[in-house]
């Protein structure tokens, strides 16, 4: 593509040699196979099919006439896709249960239509492999497609500049992959929508929803019920679910074992506290991934595989806290507690894959500035906020060697602090040669932070060399703080043996623990000290901190449950 062309010319290129695979035409087999799971009927112009912000929607296909997909937005229409026969409606929110972006109707005086419920089309989706790759690969193009729409809307968030929980709304969404629009309540259009919806600034955040409804100050909870992530794991009356695998935990390892678990027919139920991804997640490119020669993305990555366990019938809730773990006699011999869900949820087998969190700086006024200047992920949302400025990363790992060499395409100059001498001990040799090797990254050994400064939003930093206990200040608006990390096991019980730095011990170190003396059999390599509880990815003791091998864990967890639910069987 010639690297002359306005980024405009790019999304009309982009929207052209897509549109086959975004809206294809099922031939007369796959519409064959599709008929048994639905039933038909007749829709007149301009009734609706669905509406914004509705769940759990299936599959609706066009046998005859016509249907218009559309986005209401400040008393105006915009025609997202008109569909005819043998079209079909619907982005990857009918995939993952979500709420729909957008309304349908019918447009012919008179069409006729095939709705298949969500459930049975779940079922065809991992069952008719010749029907669930042109609607798969239509429903995540579709997406990919309304994120780059300019005109297209999807929630707002109005918030004041540099707000810290402006930027939490913001970057809940986009880690989740939920299109909406940050806007600025300074600017002209954010004062105008703010004087119709009677907002003032005390009421910001707010969430516009599709409807055209402010939520005031919302919580994550509330926004992720308004996009359909949150979802009900138990009917209001039931005070107990089952399940045969829960999975605590959304990272790479997590999402490993949904796809492995579901996909092998176990009832699988996910848990994830903020966003599927985990550290993983947040990086902007990982270069040493298996089958991707000219690297990915970790967000494209992890939300790929969050789209296959989906597809294959794994249920998941965000964000969805573990608040503890105890122990039952019954053929559920685990139970959790959730976080705002009334309900306990009991499991025949739970893999905690909760990763760990990197730690925080030690800096003098970094509270003040979370969220607002020090941010622990470099995507591309962080990357335009510091765009022609100075940044600093702190952290020798091949995190922050990513970050650094992400920021650098757009930042005037990237500072990379690490403690020790040099970068050969702590980053991949690939890695740490081109960031040594890259013009505007400068690394500063023996450094770290020891003061935070600025207004509402981070101005400077005072670093300090360790050797020379020299002193000085950097103007900068950014931090990246990746700089080791911690397990998430706080909310464990003791009967978790943990080592010395709180990570999970699995296999030969728990052979002793109490409840394997009373066991026929060995702990699993992956099986922690009690039975049937799991543990994989980094939050595992011992565990390699890369990647590819929090996902071979996940998959090893899922033959281990499956060892252990046959001994019980």
């Amino acid at each position: 593509m010639n690297s002359s062309m306005t980024e405009l010319d790019k999304d009309e290129q982009f929207y052209r040699d897509t549109e086959s695979i975004a809206f294809p035409r099922l031939d007369d087999r796959q519409l064959a196979m599709l008929e048994p799971l639905g039933t038909r009927r007749i829709v007149r112009r301009g009734e609706l099919v669905y509406k914004a912000g509705q769940r759990d929607l299936g599959l609706t296909m066009v046998l005859r006439g016509e249907l218009e997909v559309f986005e209401s937005r400040d008393g105006q229409e915009q025609i997202l896709a008109t569909l005819g026969p043998r079209g079909f409606i619907g982005d990857v929110a009918m995939l993952m249960g979500t709420a729909a972006l957008a309304n349908a109707r019918g447009k012919a005086d008179e069409s006729e239509i095939l709705e298949v419920p969500a459930d049975r089309l779940r079922q065809a989706l991992a069952e008719l492999p010749g029907v669930s790759e042109p609607i798969v690969r239509a429903f995540i193009m579709r997406r990919q497609r309304l994120k780059r729409d300019r005109e297209f809307a999807g929630l707002r968030i109005l918030a004041q500049d540099g707000s810290r929980d402006g930027h939490q709304l913001d970057d809940f969404l986009d880690k989740n992959h939920i299109p909406h629009r940050l806007i600025n309540f300074q600017s002209e259009y954010g004062r105008a929508l703010c004087e119709r919806l009677h907002l003032a600034s005390r009421d910001l955040p707010a969430l516009v929803t599709a409807s055209g409804m402010p939520l005031r100050r919302p919580s994550l909870r509330e926004v992720a019920r308004v996009a359909g992530l949150l979802r009900p794991l138990a009917r209001e009356e039931e005070s107990e679910i089952t399940c045969d695998l829960a999975i605590v935990g959304a990272g790479p390892a997590g999402l490993a074992a949904a796809v492995y678990a579901a996909s092998e027919g176990l009832k699988t139920v996910v848990l994830e506290s903020y966003a599927p991804g985990g550290q993983a997640g947040s990086s902007s490119l990982i270069e040493n991934f298996f089958g991707f020669p000219t690297g990915i993305s970790g967000g494209e990555l992890t939300y790929s595989a969050q789209l296959q366990a989906y597809r294959f019938g794994a249920k998941f809730s965000t964000p969805a806290q573990a608040l503890s773990l105890a122990f039952t006699d019954g053929e559920h011999r685990a139970s959790l507690q959730i976080e705002g869900c009334n309900a306990t949820l009991l499991a025949k087998c739970v893999i905690i894959a909760t990763g760990a969190d990197y730690h925080r700086l030690e800096a003098e006024g970094r509270e003040t500035f979370e969220g607002s200047g020090v941010y622990y992920a470099a995507t591309a949302r962080e990357g335009q906020l510091c765009r022609g400025s100075t940044v600093v990363v702190a952290g020798g790992g091949n995190s922050a060697g990513q970050a650094a060499m992400f920021l650098s395409e757009g930042a005037e100059k990237v500072l990379l602090l690490i403690r020790g001498e040099g970068l050969a001990k702590s980053m991949s040799s690939y890695l740490s040669r081109r960031v040594e090797a890259k013009e505007n990254i400068e690394i500063l050994a023996h450094t770290e932070i020891r003061q935070m400064m600025g207004g509402k939003v981070l101005e400077a930093v005072e670093l300090e060399n360790t050797k020379t206990h020299e002193r000085r200040t950097v103007q900068t608006s950014a931090v990246f703080s990746m700089i080791g990390a911690k397990p998430c096991t706080g909310w464990l019980p003791p009967e978790i043996e943990r080592d010395e730095k709180g990570f999970i011990k699995t296999g030969h170190a728990v052979v002793d623990a109490p409840p394997w003396k009373s066991m026929s059999r060995f702990p699993g390599p992956l099986e922690t000290s009690w039975p049937g509880i799991f543990a994989a990815g980094d939050v595992r003791s011992g565990s390699v901190k890369r990647c590819a091998a929090a996902v071979g864990e996940g998959g090893m967890a899922v033959e281990g449950v499956h060892e252990t639910l046959r001994t019980y069987a």
